[in-house]
This record gives structure tokens, C-alpha cells and sequence, in this order.
């Protein structure tokens, strides 16, 4: 006998080719069909008299058919007029057979359900679900009638006909889907049984407040969300305590390393970066594997904290290695570790794919042997044949860009040495807390919240992009004082070869419009030591304005910019907007960011740009961003699969999250609760967590 756990095809009508459709809606077993909520319902548990009907309401009404015409107009249709008592109603067919015709001909009873419209006759609905009324027949349903999340060749009827028969196994085998959080915890956080939830939720009865099952703000659905989302915060705390579980090397200090360090700065750290270290320093000197997330906007002196890190993993005598998501930004770091840690007398090796032939070799034969201390690189350090001698700490430069599976494989890269090495995850995309609590559940959060005195906030303006020329002469006149500028071209319709070319295409007319100004030109479809070659022309002064796409979004430092221009900003999403923006005001000069955008904005694009230009604070932005574009969006699509959720929805479900945590708190450890409820709301995803 088939239970819940068994493959859809163990239904009643189900095979091979409506299994297929099913799976296109993530439903493999019997059980998913439970989970596959309704999006809206529809009334059919009362009759309405035709009289109080009006246009735009769905309903079943009832009557006497009174005749029955083929109609001809724009299109040829079937008109059949009904009449209650209360009032006459049309129902349209445009397409009909010869049997339905004769099927609905006057006298005979009919009970129709559909939406109600305005039409040539008054209010008529066209092509309703109706049946031929039998005598004495009075019986309406008796739940309200869900409306599924569907696929092509899946209609409703089967659907609901599938859902029915998920409901009558688990009315007859319960245990097999058990209610695994102990019956304690439901009422300390006051749960509602999750039987009784699944069965409101697809036979909602007639007195069930149906805009609240709507909206998804029912207990039911909270309910249904709140295991959702302990499923995700489960599975993301196993990884933590994975990894947590090996050993990692003991490193309590590193200060005099640090304070020789610090000497050298021609500046002093803020009171927001000393009290991150300070949190740093605490867990590096336990022995179990740091997991820590530093937020910080954009300039806030992130690398400065994570070069701090790396000394006292290289007082302890182990090696530190720094990871980045891209050459160009891997290469900065190179350059500054290295000007920063050689004076010490740190050797710095430098890793990424493009490094071939001898010099890759010699580069891993010094990781290998200890002799490179401080690494540098892009995701090539994940490599298996790249091996450190005792890697003690390992740095990931904006997190978001790489998947909870590499935290795990980090553990592997310290095993020569029989220790997992400590992780600090850095981001200089402000996270909400809402996100932070979700997506990074199994990491610490440091927040630096201070920018270093002498950072000056960059102005935004908002310009239509038929005030170019002025834009250009702003460029002429910031290029004459002896300042540099940005031109970043935004992504056309997801393709990077156009969004090339529209780079291109606007270096050469600025080209021709500045003819007195040194261009560059940097994409994504340059080779990456051409783009590495005009970034450091850039840098270096010998360019004046710098046309680019998106690519020079994250960590390229160039504190003589004080001007950027981002054409058609209403392409980006607010915290990318933010990034970019970050990459002028590095220095002290007064800085400015112009936002050229195409009218007519719509109403959401109008919104970021206003918050652009109201605040620099990348908190509020991020907020912001969430609000508007949703968790999938702001994360990005690679981050641990909450973009794909089922029933939560962390805007709404926001305030569930406190007592998400608690709950996770207490279940941690009941690895039989874990492995259910991760089985069940994450199935195969379950092993990107590194769940069994």
C-alpha cells in the first residue's frame, strides 16, 4: 500500500507523463503535494442571487435557462440567458460543440461558477465551470475551492483530485508525517498542530478568514513558514557544528606582530574596527574553528581587520590565506598584503587561474612547505592540488559570491596540519538583519559601523540622461582640477556581449567628445590581464576617465576619483547601486555621484533612486533593497537556496525569526528532529548544507 513517502506515481491516474508534469512543480513524493500550498481560493460554499451581483466578483449563481442563441458579432459566440427570481445573467461561450448547445436549452436548471463582467447584455460571465442542475439538488461545497501554483497540461480539477488523495493517506497513516516538533515546544511557541494546518490550508471551511489564508498571515500558514524557515536555520547550524567539531589551532596573540604592524599605517584604526578585533581575538584563542561574518560599507576598513587577523594566525605560527571572488580584486589585495607584510619580513604568494607553468608551481611548492605565509588568491586556493603547510586561518572577501559547501571544504585545506583552519567571511554588501539571521545562521556577525575620520560623504544627484552634455562637460571640468572620473554602462537585457558593446560604443563617443582626456575602457569580455593592464593605468593617474561595466563594482580603490556617472541606473538594484557608488570618495576630496537615467522611471525605480540620493547609510539601503526586490534578488541566486522557499517569505515572515532561532536553539541538538524537518522542506538541496 502506498504511503506518503512513496513517488506520486503511487496515486490513483498517475503516470509516467503527468509524474513529469508534477515534478516541473517540485512534486517527486505524495507528501510534496501537502506542501504545495494554494495561491488564492474561490468561493463556492453559497449560492448569490443574480440580483446582488456586480461586475468583477466571482460567485456561483443558480437558474432557469430562458434561451439558449448562436450570436453573431466580432465573434461568433454562445449566448444562454439565465434568470433566479432576482435578476438575469448572460453566460458566453466563444467556443461550444452542438451537443452543449442542445445540452443547454431553455428550462433546464443550471448551476454556474465564474466572474461576473459587463457585457453586451449586461452582466455576463464567459465560459464558466456549470453543471445541469438534478431535482430536488440544493448542496453547495463545503470548503472554500483552492487555486494551485500549476504547469502546462496540469489543470486545476486534477490537481485538487491528487491533493484529496494526499489527504485521505495522511488521515490513515498520520505517522508518516509526523509533527516533529515535540508537543512542549508547540505550546511554549504557540504552534498549531501541523495535521490540522495542511488540511485548513486545501479545505478551508466556510467560516476560515479566507483574506488572511490570502496573504499568507493565517496561524496556519505561519505555522507551515516557521518550519520552513527552522528547517533552513537547522541545517545551516549543523554546518557550523561540523565544522566546529575539529579541532583548530589555538592563537592567542600576535600583538607585538600587530602593533608593528599598525605603526606603519599613516592612519589610526577607528574605535569600530578595534572592537571587531576584539571579537576576533576571542575566538581565534579558542580551540575550536572561528566562523565569523565582518560587515562593513564600503570603506570601512575591512582589509585592514582581516591583515590584523593574519598576523596573529602568523604569530601562532600557521599560515593565513585570503580569498577573493575576482582576479582584479584578488590582485589588489596581493598588492597591499604584500607592501604591508614584507617590511615585516612576511613572505606573500599570490595564487589564481591565470598563473601557469613554473611560476604556479614554484607559488604552491611555497605554500606546501610554509615558506609563503600570507596567500593570496581567487577561488583557485580551492583547488585539491593546492595544499598549505598549517593553514590557520582562511579569509573569504565578499561571501555572498561563493556557497555554504566551500565553508565546508575549507576544513580539507587544513588537514595537513590536523587542524580546521578558523574562517572570517567579510561582505561590504550591508546585510538586513532579517537576511543575516536566515542566510548566515551558521556564522557569527561583526558589524563595523564607522567610517575612518577624513572619509567624506559622496553626494548623489539624479539626472535625466537628456542633460548629457552637461554630464560630459562636469567630467571635462572634475579631468581639468586634476581629479579622475568613472562612466559605468549598466546591463542591457542580461547580456553581457551587449553590455559590452554599449561600453565600447560610449567610450568612443566620450573619446570624441573629450579628445583632451585619456580614456579607458575595461568589460567583461576583456581577457583579465587586459582589464588588470587598464586598472592599473587608471590607478596609477594615467587616465583620466575610466568607462566601464559592472566588473568594477567590488574593491577597486582609486582615491583620486572624486566622479562617477552610472547610465541607466534603473537597471540596478539598490545595494549594487551602493557598491559602485563606493568606489568614489576614497579620498579626501569632495566626491560625486551622478545617476543618468532613461525616462519615463517606473514607480519602484523612482523609489531607489530617491534613496540613493537621500542616504549613504548601507544599512538603510540594504533594507530598502529587501523591501523592494526580495530576499532571492538581494542575496543573489547562489547563496544557500532561500530565494527558493515554499511557503516563507521573509519580508512577511520577519517577525517569525526570533522565535525561529530560540527554537532552533533548543533542537540543535535532537539530530532525529534535524534530519527530519531538513529531509523534509529542503530535500535534495539538504546536501549543499553538507546535511547526510
Amino acid at each position: 500500500m502506498s504511503d506518503l513517502t512513496s513517488p506520486v506515481t503511487a496515486l490513483k491516474g498517475v503516470g509516467e507523463a503527468l509524474a513529469l508534469k508534477l515534478s516541473r512543480l517540485g512534486i517527486e513524493h505524495i507528501s510534496d503535494l501537502l506542501f504545495h500550498l494554494p495561491l488564492r481560493y474561490q468561493d463556492r460554499t453559497r449560492l448569490t442571487p443574480i440580483g446582488l451581483l456586480r461586475a468583477g466578483q466571482e460567485a456561483v449563481i443558480e437558474g432557469e435557462i430562458t434561451a439558449c442563441d448562436v450570436v453573431k458579432g466580432r465573434r461568433r459566440s454562445l449566448l444562454v440567458r439565465l434568470r433566479d427570481g432576482s435578476g438575469i445573467l448572460s453566460l458566453r461561450f466563444f467556443h461550444f460543440s452542438p451537443a452543449q448547445q442542445q445540452q443547454l436549452r431553455p428550462g433546464a436548471s443550471v448551476r454556474a461558477f465564474g466572474e461576473a463582467r459587463a457585457g453586451a447584455t449586461g452582466l455576463e460571465i464567459y465560459h464558466p465551470e456549470y453543471r445541469l442542475n438534478s431535482a430536488g439538488e440544493t448542496s453547495v461545497d463545503e470548503y472554500f475551492t483552492p487555486i494551485y501554483p500549476t504547469t502546462e497540461g496540469l489543470n486545476q480539477a486534477r490537481l485538487r483530485a491528487l491533493t484529496q488523495q494526499a489527504l485521505e493517506l495522511l488521515d490513515s497513516a498520520p505517522e508518516a508525517l509526523p509533527d516533529v516538533i515535540p508537543e512542549p515546544l508547540r505550546q511554549r511557541f504557540h504552534l498549531p498542530g501541523l495535521h490540522a494546518c495542511l488540511h485548513l490550508l486545501h479545505q478551508p471551511p466556510p467560516d476560515v478568514d479566507i483574506d488572511k489564508l490570502t496573504l499568507g498571515q493565517h496561524p496556519a500558514t505561519r505555522r507551515l513558514a516557521l518550519e520552513e524557515l527552522l528547517a533552513h536555520q537547522l541545517s545551516l547550524r549543523d554546518v557550523r557544528l561540523r565544522i566546529q567539531a575539529d579541532g583548530a589551532p589555538v592563537l592567542p596573540s600576535g600583538r607585538s606582530l600587530q602593533a608593528r604592524f599598525l605603526a606603519q599605517l599613516p592612519f589610526a584604526l577607528t574605535g569600530a574596527q578595534r572592537r571587531v578585533l576584539e571579537e576576533i581575538a576571542l575566538d581565534l584563542s579558542r580551540p575550536a574553528p572561528m566562523l565569523r561574518l565582518v560587515q562593513g560599507d564600503v570603506g570601512s576598513g575591512k582589509t585592514v581587520v582581516a591583515a590584523m587577523a593574519a598576523l596573529a594566525a602568523l604569530a601562532g605560527n600557521c599560515q593565513a590565506a585570503i580569498m577573493a571572488p575576482t582576479e582584479i580584486l584578488a590582485e589588489q589585495h596581493y598588492r597591499a598584503f604584500k607592501s604591508w607584510f614584507e617590511p615585516l619580513g612576511i613572505e606573500v604568494a599570490w595564487l589564481a587561474g591565470k598563473l601557469k607553468g613554473k611560476t604556479r608551481l614554484d607559488a604552491k611548492a611555497a605554500i606546501a612547505d610554509g615558506r609563503a605565509r600570507m596567500v593570496v588568491g581567487t577561488h583557485a586556493l580551492f583547488q585539491g592540488d593546492v595544499h598549505f603547510q598549517c593553514l590557520g586561518l582562511a579569509i573569504i572577501d565578499e561571501q555572498h559570491r561563493f556557497g555554504v559547501h566551500q565553508r565546508l571544504a575549507l576544513r580539507e585545506k587544513g588537514e595537513a596540519g590536523g587542524l580546521t583552519p578558523h574562517q572570517l567571511i567579510m561582505t561590504a554588501t550591508p546585510i538586513p538583519r532579517t537576511l543575516a539571521m536566515s542566510a548566515y545562521a551558521d556564522l557569527d556577525v561583526s558589524v563595523i559601523d564607522e567610517l575612518p575620520p577624513g572619509r567624506t560623504p559622496v553626494k548623489t544627484v539624479v539626472v535625466s540622461d537628456e542633460r548629457r552634455p552637461e554630464v560630459v562637460e562636469r567630467i571635462r571640468r572634475a579631468c581639468g582640477d586634476g581629479r579622475q572620473a568613472y562612466w559605468v554602462c549598466t546591463l542591457i537585457e542580461e547580456s553581457e556581449a551587449l553590455q559590452c558593446q554599449a561600453a565600447e560604443v560610449t567610450s568612443q563617443e566620450l573619446t570624441e567628445a573629450l579628445p583632451e582626456l585619456a580614456i579607458g575602457l575595461v568589460h567583461g569580455r576583456m581577457k583579465p590581464s587586459e582589464k588588470t593592464e587598464v586598472m592599473t593605468a587608471f590607478k596609477e593617474g594615467e587616465l583620466d576617465l575610466l568607462v566601464a561595466t559592472t566588473v568594477i563594482e567590488v574593491g577597486v580603490d582609486v582615491p583620486n576619483a572624486s566622479l562617477m556617472i552610472i547610465e541607466n541606473p534603473e537597471r540596478l538594484g539598490l545595494s549594487q547601486l551602493h557598491q559602485l557608488r563606493g568606489r568614489v570618495g576614497r579620498g579626501g576630496t569632495e566626491s560625486f555621484c551622478v545617476l543618468l537615467y532613461h525616462p519615463p522611471l517606473s514607480k519602484s525605480s523612482r523609489e531607489r533612486l530617491s534613496v540613493m540620493r537621500e542616504t549613504t547609510d548601507g544599512f538603510r539601503i540594504a533594507e530598502k533593497d529587501l523591501e523592494i526586490r526580495g530576499p532571492g534578488e538581494v542575496l543573489g541566486t547562489r547563496q544557500t537556496g532561500l530565494a527558493q522557499m515554499k511557503i516563507a517569505n521573509l519580508e512577511r515572515d520577519a517577525d517569525l525569526l526570533e522565535r525561529v532561532a530560540s527554537l532552533a536553539s533548543e533542537l540543535q541538538h535532537a539530530p532525529q528532529v534535524t534530519a527530519v524537518l531538513v529531509r523534509r522542506w529542503l530535500g535534495e538541496a539538504a546536501g549543499r548544507y553538507g546535511q547526510v
